[in-house]
Protein backbone atom coordinates (compact mmCIF):
# COMPACT_ATOMS: atom_id res chain seq x y z
CA UNK A 1 0.00 0.00 0.00
CA UNK A 2 0.70 3.71 -0.64
CA UNK A 3 2.14 4.94 2.47
CA UNK A 4 -0.10 8.00 1.94
CA UNK A 5 -2.93 5.08 1.83
CA UNK A 6 -2.03 3.58 4.84
CA UNK A 7 -1.40 6.89 6.95
CA UNK A 8 -4.93 7.86 6.08
CA UNK A 9 -6.71 4.88 7.40
CA UNK A 10 -4.71 4.70 10.68
CA UNK A 11 -5.62 8.76 11.29
CA UNK A 12 -9.41 8.00 10.13
CA UNK A 13 -9.23 4.76 12.75
CA UNK A 14 -7.73 6.28 15.61
CA UNK A 15 -10.42 9.43 15.70
CA UNK A 16 -12.94 6.97 16.27
CA UNK A 17 -14.11 6.60 19.52
CA UNK A 18 -16.62 3.77 21.17
CA UNK A 19 -19.71 4.64 22.47
CA UNK A 20 -20.32 6.41 26.03
CA UNK A 21 -21.52 4.62 28.93
CA UNK A 22 -21.15 1.24 27.36
CA UNK A 23 -22.14 -1.75 29.30
CA UNK A 24 -18.77 -3.54 30.65
CA UNK A 25 -18.90 -7.09 29.42
CA UNK A 26 -17.98 -9.72 32.11
CA UNK A 27 -14.72 -10.54 29.88
CA UNK A 28 -13.70 -7.14 30.46
CA UNK A 29 -12.16 -7.61 33.97
CA UNK A 30 -10.79 -11.22 32.67
CA UNK A 31 -8.87 -9.24 30.14
CA UNK A 32 -7.63 -7.12 32.41
CA UNK A 33 -6.08 -9.85 34.93
CA UNK A 34 -4.54 -10.96 31.70
CA UNK A 35 -2.59 -7.80 30.66
CA UNK A 36 0.57 -8.30 32.86
CA UNK A 37 1.07 -11.95 31.24
CA UNK A 38 3.28 -11.77 28.29
CA UNK A 39 1.15 -14.13 26.09
CA UNK A 40 -0.90 -12.65 22.91
CA UNK A 41 -4.38 -12.38 23.99
CA UNK A 42 -6.60 -13.68 21.19
CA UNK A 43 -10.26 -12.11 21.22
CA UNK A 44 -12.51 -14.43 18.87
CA UNK A 45 -16.11 -14.63 18.39
CA UNK A 46 -19.39 -14.10 16.08
CA UNK A 47 -19.10 -10.37 14.31
CA UNK A 48 -20.86 -7.98 16.08
CA UNK A 49 -21.06 -9.85 19.10
CA UNK A 50 -18.76 -6.27 20.65
CA UNK A 51 -14.96 -7.54 20.10
CA UNK A 52 -14.08 -4.54 18.66
CA UNK A 53 -15.62 -2.33 21.59
CA UNK A 54 -13.76 -4.47 23.69
CA UNK A 55 -10.31 -3.62 22.24
CA UNK A 56 -11.57 -0.09 22.47
CA UNK A 57 -12.01 -0.57 26.01
CA UNK A 58 -8.90 -2.00 26.80
CA UNK A 59 -7.18 0.89 24.79
CA UNK A 60 -8.66 2.88 27.13
CA UNK A 61 -7.67 1.19 30.08
CA UNK A 62 -3.98 0.31 28.61
CA UNK A 63 -3.30 2.84 26.05
CA UNK A 64 -1.66 1.24 22.53
CA UNK A 65 -1.58 1.38 18.63
CA UNK A 66 -5.06 0.27 17.01
CA UNK A 67 -5.75 -0.68 13.61
CA UNK A 68 -9.34 -2.56 11.92
CA UNK A 69 -8.37 -4.62 9.32
CA UNK A 70 -11.87 -5.12 8.39
CA UNK A 71 -11.50 -2.09 6.41
CA UNK A 72 -12.47 -2.24 2.90
CA UNK A 73 -9.59 0.27 2.11
CA UNK A 74 -6.79 -2.33 3.66
CA UNK A 75 -7.94 -4.93 1.01
CA UNK A 76 -5.03 -4.44 -0.57
CA UNK A 77 -2.90 -4.96 2.28
CA UNK A 78 -0.12 -7.59 2.64
CA UNK A 79 2.78 -8.75 5.23
CA UNK A 80 5.09 -6.25 3.24
CA UNK A 81 3.06 -3.37 4.71
CA UNK A 82 3.44 -4.17 8.54
CA UNK A 83 6.53 -2.87 8.75
CA UNK A 84 5.22 0.54 7.34
CA UNK A 85 2.17 0.47 9.49
CA UNK A 86 4.51 0.19 12.17
CA UNK A 87 6.76 3.33 11.24
CA UNK A 88 3.47 5.35 10.95
CA UNK A 89 2.22 4.16 14.41
CA UNK A 90 5.50 5.61 16.15
CA UNK A 91 5.63 8.71 13.47
CA UNK A 92 2.02 10.08 14.76
CA UNK A 93 1.54 8.77 18.29
CA UNK A 94 5.61 8.11 18.99
CA UNK A 95 5.99 4.58 21.20
CA UNK A 96 3.93 2.88 22.56
CA UNK A 97 3.81 -1.03 23.91
CA UNK A 98 0.71 -2.23 23.29
CA UNK A 99 -1.22 -2.90 20.15
CA UNK A 100 -4.69 -3.77 19.33
CA UNK A 101 -5.79 -5.47 15.68
CA UNK A 102 -8.68 -6.54 14.46
CA UNK A 103 -9.30 -9.06 11.96
CA UNK A 104 -5.53 -8.99 11.61
CA UNK A 105 -6.19 -12.79 9.76
CA UNK A 106 -7.28 -10.86 7.13
CA UNK A 107 -3.79 -10.70 5.80
CA UNK A 108 -2.14 -13.57 4.78
CA UNK A 109 1.34 -14.07 7.01
CA UNK A 110 -0.23 -11.78 9.37
CA UNK A 111 1.12 -14.37 12.26
CA UNK A 112 4.98 -14.06 11.80
CA UNK A 113 4.48 -9.81 12.44
CA UNK A 114 3.10 -10.31 15.84
CA UNK A 115 5.06 -13.23 16.73
CA UNK A 116 8.07 -10.78 15.94
CA UNK A 117 6.37 -8.05 17.91
CA UNK A 118 5.99 -10.36 21.10
CA UNK A 119 9.67 -11.30 20.74
CA UNK A 120 10.08 -7.57 21.31
CA UNK A 121 8.32 -8.04 24.27
CA UNK A 122 5.40 -5.87 23.06
CA UNK A 123 1.78 -6.81 23.88
CA UNK A 124 -0.61 -7.54 21.98
CA UNK A 125 -4.43 -8.41 21.86
CA UNK A 126 -5.66 -9.98 18.38
CA UNK A 127 -9.64 -10.13 18.02
CA UNK A 128 -11.15 -12.17 14.81
CA UNK A 129 -14.26 -13.75 13.78
CA UNK A 130 -12.91 -17.21 12.14
CA UNK A 131 -11.93 -19.58 14.68
CA UNK A 132 -10.07 -21.97 11.99
CA UNK A 133 -7.73 -19.77 10.50
CA UNK A 134 -6.95 -17.91 13.95
CA UNK A 135 -6.49 -21.68 14.72
CA UNK A 136 -4.30 -22.98 12.13
CA UNK A 137 -2.05 -19.96 12.36
CA UNK A 138 -1.66 -19.75 16.04
CA UNK A 139 -1.08 -23.03 16.48
CA UNK A 140 1.52 -23.10 13.64
CA UNK A 141 4.08 -20.18 14.42
CA UNK A 142 2.41 -19.05 17.99
CA UNK A 143 2.39 -22.03 20.16
CA UNK A 144 2.80 -21.47 23.52
CA UNK A 145 2.73 -17.93 22.92
CA UNK A 146 -0.80 -16.65 23.65
CA UNK A 147 -4.05 -17.14 25.67
CA UNK A 148 -7.60 -17.34 23.88
CA UNK A 149 -10.71 -16.19 25.22
CA UNK A 150 -14.46 -16.07 23.06
CA UNK A 151 -16.89 -13.39 23.38
CA UNK A 152 -20.41 -14.52 23.01
CA UNK A 153 -23.61 -12.22 22.72
CA UNK A 154 -25.06 -10.80 26.11
CA UNK A 155 -25.39 -13.11 28.16
CA UNK A 156 -28.80 -12.97 31.18
CA UNK A 157 -26.70 -10.70 33.30
CA UNK A 158 -25.64 -8.29 31.06
CA UNK A 159 -28.80 -7.88 28.77
CA UNK A 160 -30.38 -6.70 32.65
CA UNK A 161 -27.50 -4.16 33.14
CA UNK A 162 -28.27 -2.84 29.25
CA UNK A 163 -31.70 -2.25 30.17
CA UNK A 164 -31.22 -0.39 33.02
CA UNK A 165 -33.17 -3.04 35.00
CA UNK A 166 -31.99 -2.92 39.11
CA UNK A 167 -31.28 -6.20 40.24
CA UNK A 168 -31.09 -6.50 44.48
CA UNK A 169 -30.27 -9.93 46.30
CA UNK A 170 -34.62 -9.83 47.34
CA UNK A 171 -35.82 -10.28 44.12
CA UNK A 172 -34.74 -13.92 43.82
CA UNK A 173 -37.41 -14.60 46.90
CA UNK A 174 -40.30 -11.32 46.24
CA UNK A 175 -43.45 -11.93 44.07
CA UNK A 176 -42.86 -8.88 42.81
CA UNK A 177 -38.83 -9.17 42.27
CA UNK A 178 -39.62 -12.63 40.56
CA UNK A 179 -41.79 -11.31 38.59
CA UNK A 180 -39.32 -8.77 36.96
CA UNK A 181 -36.44 -11.62 36.63
CA UNK A 182 -39.21 -13.61 34.87
CA UNK A 183 -40.08 -10.97 32.70
CA UNK A 184 -36.79 -9.78 31.77
CA UNK A 185 -35.81 -13.45 30.98
CA UNK A 186 -38.86 -14.18 28.52
CA UNK A 187 -37.71 -11.04 26.70
CA UNK A 188 -33.82 -12.53 26.55
CA UNK A 189 -34.82 -16.01 25.73
CA UNK A 190 -36.39 -15.34 22.22
CA UNK A 191 -34.39 -11.38 21.39
CA UNK A 192 -30.89 -12.96 22.72
CA UNK A 193 -28.43 -11.12 23.23
CA UNK A 194 -26.62 -9.47 19.49
CA UNK A 195 -25.75 -6.20 21.30
CA UNK A 196 -26.60 -3.88 18.44
CA UNK A 197 -30.04 -5.83 17.74
CA UNK A 198 -31.32 -5.38 21.64
CA UNK A 199 -30.44 -1.42 21.15
CA UNK A 200 -32.54 -1.18 17.87
CA UNK A 201 -34.97 -3.72 17.95
CA UNK A 202 -34.82 -4.10 14.16
CA UNK A 203 -35.40 -7.23 12.27
CA UNK A 204 -33.49 -5.87 9.39
CA UNK A 205 -30.64 -5.49 11.36
CA UNK A 206 -30.81 -9.30 12.23
CA UNK A 207 -30.97 -10.29 8.50
CA UNK A 208 -28.11 -7.87 7.64
CA UNK A 209 -25.40 -9.49 9.93
CA UNK A 210 -26.43 -12.80 8.99
CA UNK A 211 -26.26 -12.01 5.52
CA UNK A 212 -22.90 -10.51 6.25
CA UNK A 213 -21.52 -13.79 7.99
CA UNK A 214 -22.98 -15.94 5.59
CA UNK A 215 -21.46 -14.06 2.88
CA UNK A 216 -18.01 -12.95 3.43
CA UNK A 217 -17.41 -15.61 6.28
CA UNK A 218 -18.78 -19.05 4.83
CA UNK A 219 -19.31 -18.01 0.63
CA UNK A 220 -16.13 -15.92 0.25
CA UNK A 221 -13.88 -17.11 2.57
CA UNK A 222 -14.29 -20.71 1.20
CA UNK A 223 -14.72 -19.80 -1.96
CA UNK A 224 -17.84 -21.39 -2.71
CA UNK A 225 -20.54 -20.90 -5.94
CA UNK A 226 -23.59 -22.75 -4.78
CA UNK A 227 -24.99 -20.51 -2.68
CA UNK A 228 -28.58 -21.99 -2.84
CA UNK A 229 -26.98 -24.94 -1.04
CA UNK A 230 -25.09 -22.37 1.86
CA UNK A 231 -28.49 -20.92 2.61
CA UNK A 232 -30.94 -24.00 2.89
CA UNK A 233 -28.13 -25.36 4.78
CA UNK A 234 -28.09 -22.59 6.98
CA UNK A 235 -31.76 -22.33 6.94
CA UNK A 236 -32.24 -26.13 8.13
CA UNK A 237 -29.83 -25.00 11.01
CA UNK A 238 -31.88 -21.95 12.54
CA UNK A 239 -34.74 -24.08 12.45
CA UNK A 240 -33.82 -27.11 14.05
CA UNK A 241 -31.92 -25.95 17.10
CA UNK A 242 -31.85 -29.04 20.11
CA UNK A 243 -31.89 -31.49 17.29
CA UNK A 244 -29.61 -34.02 16.72
CA UNK A 245 -28.38 -34.23 12.66
CA UNK A 246 -26.69 -37.02 10.90
CA UNK A 247 -24.56 -35.45 7.70
CA UNK A 248 -25.53 -38.46 5.60
CA UNK A 249 -29.53 -38.02 6.17
CA UNK A 250 -28.75 -34.04 5.77
CA UNK A 251 -27.22 -34.73 2.45
CA UNK A 252 -30.44 -36.32 0.70
CA UNK A 253 -32.46 -33.26 2.71
CA UNK A 254 -31.19 -30.53 1.25
CA UNK A 255 -30.35 -32.28 -2.06
CA UNK A 256 -26.70 -32.67 -2.01
CA UNK A 257 -24.62 -35.39 -3.40
CA UNK A 258 -21.74 -35.62 -0.66
CA UNK A 259 -22.31 -35.86 2.90
CA UNK A 260 -18.46 -34.37 3.34
CA UNK A 261 -19.46 -31.26 1.58
CA UNK A 262 -22.38 -30.89 4.22
CA UNK A 263 -20.10 -31.69 6.77
CA UNK A 264 -17.66 -29.18 5.01
CA UNK A 265 -20.68 -26.54 5.28
CA UNK A 266 -21.37 -27.23 9.08
CA UNK A 267 -17.70 -26.71 9.88
CA UNK A 268 -17.83 -23.43 7.77
CA UNK A 269 -20.65 -22.43 9.84
CA UNK A 270 -19.57 -23.28 12.98
CA UNK A 271 -15.48 -21.81 12.34
CA UNK A 272 -17.54 -18.28 11.99
CA UNK A 273 -19.58 -18.65 15.24
CA UNK A 274 -22.92 -19.42 13.87
CA UNK A 275 -23.63 -22.96 15.23
CA UNK A 276 -22.26 -25.40 17.89
CA UNK A 277 -21.80 -28.96 16.98
CA UNK A 278 -22.12 -31.51 19.96
CA UNK A 279 -20.84 -34.74 20.01
CA UNK A 280 -22.17 -37.53 21.90
CA UNK A 281 -19.74 -38.99 25.07
CA UNK A 282 -18.08 -42.12 23.94
CA UNK A 283 -15.61 -43.67 24.89
CA UNK A 284 -14.84 -45.29 21.84
CA UNK A 285 -13.29 -42.20 19.86
CA UNK A 286 -14.63 -44.00 16.71
CA UNK A 287 -18.39 -43.70 18.08
CA UNK A 288 -17.63 -40.27 19.25
CA UNK A 289 -16.53 -39.30 16.13
CA UNK A 290 -19.10 -40.82 13.59
CA UNK A 291 -22.16 -40.46 15.85
CA UNK A 292 -25.11 -37.85 15.18
CA UNK A 293 -24.12 -34.18 16.69
CA UNK A 294 -26.68 -31.95 18.26
CA UNK A 295 -27.12 -29.10 16.66
CA UNK A 296 -27.46 -25.75 18.43
CA UNK A 297 -27.20 -21.55 17.66
CA UNK A 298 -24.97 -18.93 18.59
CA UNK A 299 -27.99 -16.81 19.71
CA UNK A 300 -31.69 -17.42 19.81
CA UNK A 301 -32.71 -13.84 18.03
CA UNK A 302 -31.44 -15.56 14.51
CA UNK A 303 -33.30 -18.51 15.11
CA UNK A 304 -36.51 -15.97 16.45
CA UNK A 305 -36.10 -13.63 13.45
CA UNK A 306 -35.24 -15.44 10.56
CA UNK A 307 -36.29 -20.05 11.10
CA UNK A 308 -38.84 -21.93 10.75
CA UNK A 309 -41.06 -21.45 13.91
CA UNK A 310 -42.32 -24.35 16.07
CA UNK A 311 -44.49 -24.99 18.58
CA UNK A 312 -42.02 -26.06 20.89
CA UNK A 313 -40.11 -22.89 20.62
CA UNK A 314 -39.72 -22.15 23.85
CA UNK A 315 -38.56 -25.29 25.17
CA UNK A 316 -35.74 -25.29 22.00
CA UNK A 317 -34.48 -21.48 23.05
CA UNK A 318 -33.98 -22.96 26.72
CA UNK A 319 -31.78 -25.77 25.72
CA UNK A 320 -29.91 -23.72 23.53
CA UNK A 321 -29.58 -20.68 25.81
CA UNK A 322 -28.06 -23.30 28.78
CA UNK A 323 -25.87 -24.28 25.81
CA UNK A 324 -24.23 -20.94 25.02
CA UNK A 325 -23.88 -20.16 28.99
CA UNK A 326 -22.03 -23.64 29.15
CA UNK A 327 -19.96 -22.64 26.10
CA UNK A 328 -19.47 -18.91 27.55
CA UNK A 329 -17.95 -20.47 30.88
CA UNK A 330 -15.51 -22.64 28.56
CA UNK A 331 -17.05 -26.02 29.96
CA UNK A 332 -16.02 -29.02 27.81
CA UNK A 333 -19.57 -30.48 26.75
CA UNK A 334 -21.12 -33.54 25.45
CA UNK A 335 -24.63 -35.11 24.94
CA UNK A 336 -25.19 -38.58 26.67
CA UNK A 337 -27.18 -40.95 25.65
CA UNK A 338 -28.30 -44.41 26.28
CA UNK A 339 -31.96 -45.40 26.28
CA UNK A 340 -32.89 -42.27 27.03
CA UNK A 341 -30.52 -38.87 26.09
CA UNK A 342 -29.46 -36.43 29.05
CA UNK A 343 -29.02 -32.89 27.48
CA UNK A 344 -25.15 -32.03 28.42
CA UNK A 345 -22.64 -33.90 30.36
CA UNK A 346 -19.38 -31.13 31.91
CA UNK A 347 -16.17 -32.91 31.43
CA UNK A 348 -13.42 -31.86 33.32
CA UNK A 349 -10.29 -33.53 32.67
CA UNK A 350 -10.51 -37.05 32.04
CA UNK A 351 -13.55 -37.35 33.99
CA UNK A 352 -17.24 -36.11 33.71
CA UNK A 353 -18.27 -34.30 36.61
CA UNK A 354 -21.54 -32.94 35.98
CA UNK A 355 -25.12 -33.28 33.98
CA UNK A 356 -27.89 -31.20 32.98
CA UNK A 357 -31.36 -31.72 31.77
CA UNK A 358 -33.16 -28.91 29.99
CA UNK A 359 -36.52 -29.09 30.05
CA UNK A 360 -38.98 -26.05 29.92
CA UNK A 361 -41.72 -27.39 31.46
CA UNK A 362 -41.76 -30.73 33.69
CA UNK A 363 -45.02 -33.03 33.11
CA UNK A 364 -46.97 -35.94 33.94
CA UNK A 365 -46.45 -36.56 30.55
CA UNK A 366 -42.65 -36.14 30.18
CA UNK A 367 -41.47 -36.72 33.72
CA UNK A 368 -40.33 -40.10 33.00
CA UNK A 369 -38.15 -39.02 30.11
CA UNK A 370 -36.47 -36.39 31.23
CA UNK A 371 -35.44 -37.90 35.16
CA UNK A 372 -34.65 -40.80 33.44
CA UNK A 373 -32.76 -39.27 31.13
CA UNK A 374 -30.27 -37.65 33.59
CA UNK A 375 -30.50 -40.76 35.99
CA UNK A 376 -29.10 -42.71 33.43
CA UNK A 377 -25.91 -39.95 33.00
CA UNK A 378 -25.79 -39.74 36.56
CA UNK A 379 -25.19 -44.02 37.37
CA UNK A 380 -22.64 -44.22 34.45
CA UNK A 381 -20.46 -41.53 35.57
CA UNK A 382 -21.02 -42.06 39.17
CA UNK A 383 -22.14 -38.64 40.13
CA UNK A 384 -24.52 -38.00 42.92
CA UNK A 385 -26.64 -34.36 41.63
CA UNK A 386 -27.65 -33.92 38.76
CA UNK A 387 -29.52 -30.71 37.70
CA UNK A 388 -32.67 -29.84 35.20
CA UNK A 389 -33.41 -26.35 34.24
CA UNK A 390 -37.00 -25.12 33.39
CA UNK A 391 -38.86 -22.45 32.95
CA UNK A 392 -40.02 -21.85 36.68
CA UNK A 393 -40.63 -24.84 38.44
CA UNK A 394 -38.23 -25.77 41.68
CA UNK A 395 -38.03 -28.64 43.34
CA UNK A 396 -36.04 -31.50 44.57
CA UNK A 397 -35.87 -35.48 44.24
CA UNK A 398 -34.24 -37.99 45.61
CA UNK A 399 -34.22 -41.40 43.57
CA UNK A 400 -31.84 -44.30 43.72
CA UNK A 401 -29.09 -42.55 46.01
CA UNK A 402 -28.92 -39.70 43.21
CA UNK A 403 -30.32 -36.05 44.08
CA UNK A 404 -32.11 -34.08 41.14
CA UNK A 405 -32.61 -30.49 41.77
CA UNK A 406 -35.15 -29.19 39.69
CA UNK A 407 -34.78 -24.74 39.24
CA UNK A 408 -35.33 -22.15 37.07
CA UNK A 409 -33.23 -21.25 34.27
CA UNK A 410 -33.26 -17.52 34.98
CA UNK A 411 -32.22 -18.37 38.88
CA UNK A 412 -29.11 -20.68 37.31
CA UNK A 413 -28.04 -18.06 35.13
CA UNK A 414 -27.98 -15.15 37.24
CA UNK A 415 -26.92 -17.35 40.63
CA UNK A 416 -24.99 -20.07 39.74
CA UNK A 417 -22.63 -19.04 37.22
Amino acid sequence: MKHSDLKTVILDQSIIQPETNLIEREKFQHLINWHQNQEIIIISGMRRCGKSTLLHQMKQQFDGYFLNFDDERLISCTVDDFQQMDEIFHELFGTKNTYYFDEIQNVHGWERFVRRLHDSRKKIYIAGSNARLLSRELGTHLTGRYLQSTLFPFSLNEYIRLKKISLQDEDFFTTQGRAKLKNSFNSYLVSGGIPEYLKSNKKEYIRSLFESILYRDVLVRYNISNEKNIKEAMLFALSNIGNQISFNKLKNTLGIKSSTTVKDYFSYFENSYLIFLLSKFSYSSKENIYANKKLYLIDNGFSTNLGFRHNDDNGRFLENLVLVELKRQEKDIFYFQEKQECDFVIKTGLKVEQAIQVCYEITDENRSREVNGLLEALQAFDISNGIILTYDQMDELSINNKTISIKPAWHWLLRER
